[in-house]
């Protein structure tokens, strides 16, 4: 079967130059699979079932490879997770020798696409295969299980996974969450635990609020004149920055979500869903942020920005705002100018609203299962049941205690039986705590976020998920996992990976003004005509369908 290849490469002017890389179309055969849920490698397995034991450390000379993103904070260390503490101690514990293979950082999704239409397949890949966003195997699960890149994890969960049988039995709703409409089990998830699930938001300078007399803003028009403070009385170049990461800008829907639409599939307050970004009032989104990129309050350099950028101006004094993670921006950019600037000073801000004391339409809350962190068995796999035995060690209880504190007596110790990180992680003089934790846990990954880890050093992560938690996402969240049939997913492939490129496209130049927004509703016609419509409904079904599981 062919496999199609896609790219959009887009240059604008006004003094950027933007290339937007489009996802590939994903379909075919890998070399072997089966979808009899034990994997290409099933006879193989067979030979060794007798000789792994059911106990850890496992009974073999058998070595594994698992591709996954490596935290950026463990790069300080090491450039493989196998010469991390937390690689070797997974290892020594489990008794299996992994190859880990690492994307580059920012090229997650292209070099994921060039893994896939290789046919060369690790044994395991931690990856998001709902097929929702553009850093996702288009179509879904359900495709990606008929184009034999992945297995179904029916049988091997239950014979080799017990741990994580377990937990699923004792959590229908979890269960429901990691599985196709047909039935199939497709990962191994990552679980979130209750608190964790409101971790992003928008983040302020509040010393810079302070310094300005200005109160912490709530709307659209407070924020404005906070930027234009922070440009004109601070020397920001860049009042307002995000991230733009393979085709996602990491606003997600601060800012567009007080238009009462999302950037994104979204539900309706009749729980419907709908893609934002036809919405009429979308195009109010968009004016709002052309007239900030305009004025110099949203940055010249949004669509370059990455994560190694956004620190930088973060830290230098460059950009006041931001949207950004509890942990990895809020409590790092604390950490890193505590000891150079005693009065930088950064706090969550509210997701805006249009009017005053307006609840915000949405901002952001997960789910208890988050697909991107979760690990497929592929149909390149020779022995499914050593890599099933080695995922699930994460959910047994000593398992759970190396991915979530590390190594006991070196990284955590035991406090009258909880779990306590010491001093070296928690004070240590030269590298922050998400630096030290990286080295000695998976931030995140396959196994149950432990409801007693607290990565927070700082009250204003401690306070944080009650200020972005204030909205009304949860009521407007499409679930991540739903899944389209195999047939829908075909289809549904092909649709997201071209009104996604074109969508992206077309935003960086609504926003630079080398579109102008009268052309707003050609750019909607479009997308309709790519097929938009026909993907709400398929994801109007696979809702309807989940909700009857």
């Amino acid at each position: 079967m062919k496999r199609k290849h896609r790219s959009v490469k887009n240059v604008v002017g006004v003094g950027l130059a933007i290339s937007l890389a489009g996802g590939l179309v994903l379909a075919g055969c890998s070399k072997s699979g089966t979808d009899s849920g034990t994997g290409s490698g099933g006879k193989d397995a067979a030979k060794g079932q007798a000789g792994l034991g059911s106990s850890y450390p496992l009974q073999t000379t058998e070595g594994i490879t698992s591709w996954e993103s490596l935290n950026n904070n463990a790069t300080t260390f090491a450039p493989n997770l196998a010469d991390l503490p937390f690689g070797k101690q997974l290892e020594k514990e489990t008794g299996v020798k992994v190859k880990y293979i690492h994307p580059a950082d920012n090229q997650t999704k292209e070099q994921f696409n060039l893994m896939i239409a290789s046919n060369e397949l690790p044994d395991t890949v931690e990856y998001d295969w709902t097929g929702r966003s553009a850093g996702s195997y288009p179509g879904g699960p359900e495709k990606a299980i008929a184009d034999k890149v992945i297995v179904p994890l029916n049988d091997i969960i239950d014979k080799y996974a017990p741990n994580l049988k377990k937990k699923l039995q004792a959590d229908k709703e979890l269960d429901k969450m990691i599985k196709t409409d047909s039935g199939k089990y497709y990962v191994f998830p990552m679980i979130r635990n209750p608190s964790g699930l409101v971790f992003r938001g928008p983040i302020i300078r509040k010393d810079w609020l302070d310094d300005l007399g200005l109160q912490m803003p709530t709307t659209i028009d407070e924020w404005e004149t906070v930027l234009k403070a922070f440009k004109e009385k601070k020397g920001a170049t860049a009042p307002l920055s995000v991230t733009y990461v393979n085709g996602n800008l990491e606003m997600r829907d601060a800012f567009i979500g007080a238009y009462k639409t999302s950037n994104s599939f979204y539900l309706d307050d009749q729980g419907k869903v709908k893609f934002g970004p036809i919405d009429p009032q979308y195009k109010d989104a968009l004016a709002l942020l052309r007239k900030w990129y305009a004025e110099g309050l949203f940055d010249k350099d949004f669509a370059l920005t990455d994560g190694k950028a956004l620190d930088t101006k973060m830290l230098s004094g460059q950009t006041g705002a931001t949207v950004g993670l509890q942990s990895g921006g809020l409590g790092k950019w604390l950490d890193t100018m505590k000891g150079k600037d005693p009065k930088y000073n950064l706090v969550a801000a509210p997701y805006p609203s249009l009017k005053k004391g307006e609840k915000p339409f949405t901002g952001h809350r997960d789910f208890k299962y988050s697909p991107g962190a979760s690990k497929a068995i592929t149909t390149g796999a020779k022995n499914p049941e050593l890599v099933a035995k080695w995922l699930d060690y994460a959910y047994s209880e000593k398992g759970g205690l190396l991915f979530n504190f590390g190594i006991e007596g070196d990284s955590y110790t035991m406090d009258k039986g909880i779990p306590k990180y010491t001093d070296k992680i928690v004070k240590n003089d030269k590298y922050n705590l998400q630096q030290m934790i990286s080295q000695y846990t998976k931030p995140n990954g396959p196994y149950e976020a432990d409801e007693r880890r607290s990565w927070n050093s700082y009250k204003q992560q401690d306070e944080a998920p009650a200020i972005w938690g204030a909205t009304d996402a949860e009521k407007h969240t499409i679930p991540l996992f739903l899944t389209p049939t195999a047939e829908e997913s075909k289809e549904l492939g092909k649709i997201i990976n071209d009104v996604t490129n074109y969508k992206e496209e077309m935003f960086v130049k609504f926003v630079v003004g080398k579109e102008p927004l009268d052309n707003y509703d050609t750019y909607v016609a479009q997308i309709k005509k790519l097929g938009i419509e026909r993907a709400v409904k398929i994801y109007q079904d696979a809702l309807d369908r989940y909700n009857k599981r």
